[in-house]
């Protein structure tokens, strides 16, 4: 059992958890997912590091309530354990050789954009990380992401933080202004990277994108995450889960992710009304 010895509301639908796992901390790099399992009778769900201390033996996820999953999964207090939580899994952010990067993150993404953005940093290539969210009460790890970039955008679909527009905006007007990044690190909605990869496409700018397709084993057997990069299929859990940007095929990627959103939808609500159920009994 794995016990969860921090928790936080990052906002009203995305959670930190800070979970015991010695083993996991002690081998986390950037880039890398778990899967971890509530219950025993629990399915099995990817989250990517978005932190890890080897010396107090804990790694950090954060995950945004959208399915049955992460409805029980928010519903474990501190205190409490995961029946599993196995890692890490997939391969590192490559770092080395990156003088100049941006990472270019949207919402819940941006708990993954942020542990590559401090590895970068602490590598000591210059960082400019660019970040966007629908409104002001959506914003995660600002003050991280400050803490860890030379440059810091942060933009609003609607204007009530930041600059008001999208992600995109912003990393044309930087790169327009003369900025050169010898790479462009994108994580987020599918729609988000797929601009965000034909931006640097017009100007040359390599670029990789983080896959967080469906996915349940995690060591390529199931075949659930496969995606087409270049023509030819990948597995996003040992192939990934970053890829060149510029080769994945995001409307394959978007058409197989909207597949069980129905099923997602009605398994959330079946879960929120055990819940429901359960407190009006109390």
């Amino acid at each position: 059992m794995f016990e969860i010895v921090r928790r936080a509301e990052l906002n009203p639908t995305v959670t930190l958890l800070e979970v015991a796992a010695p083993l996991v901390a002690k081998k986390a790099r950037p880039g890398q997912f778990i899967i971890l399992r509530v219950d025993a009778a629990g399915e099995r769900i990817p989250l990517t590091i978005a932190d890890s201390d080897p010396e107090k033996g804990t790694v950090t996820v954060i995950f945004q309530i959208v399915g049955a999953t992460t409805e029980k999964l928010n519903h474990v207090p501190a205190g409490g354990c995961l029946a599993d939580f196995v890692g890490p899994l997939g391969r590192a952010t490559e770092i080395g050789g990156v003088k100049k990067v941006a990472v270019v993150g949207g919402g819940v993404g941006c708990a993954i954009a942020y542990p590559v953005a401090k590895a970068f940093f602490e590598a000591g290539a210059e960082v400019h990380a660019v970040v966007g969210f629908r409104s002001k009460d959506l914003i995660i790890l600002e003050n991280e992401f400050r803490a860890h970039a030379h440059k810091f955008v942060l933009m609003t679909d609607d204007g009530s933080a930041g600059e008001k527009g999208l992600v995109t905006d912003a990393l044309r007007r930087l790169i327009e202004a003369g900025e050169r990044y010898d790479r462009v690190v994108t994580i987020g909605p599918l729609i988000m990277m797929k601009f965000v990869s034909a931006v640097t496409k017009e100007y040359g700018i390599p670029t990789v994108a983080s896959m967080n397709p469906v996915m349940i084993d995690g060591t390529g057997m199931c075949g659930g995450c496969r995606l087409t990069v270049g023509g030819e299929t990948k597995f996003a859990c040992v192939d990934g889960p970053e890829f060149d940007a510029h080769l994945i095929d995001f409307d394959e990627a978007m058409e197989r992710g909207a597949m069980y959103r129905d099923f997602e939808r009605a398994a959330h609500e079946a879960t929120c009304n055990l819940y429901r159920m359960g407190e009006s009994k109390q």
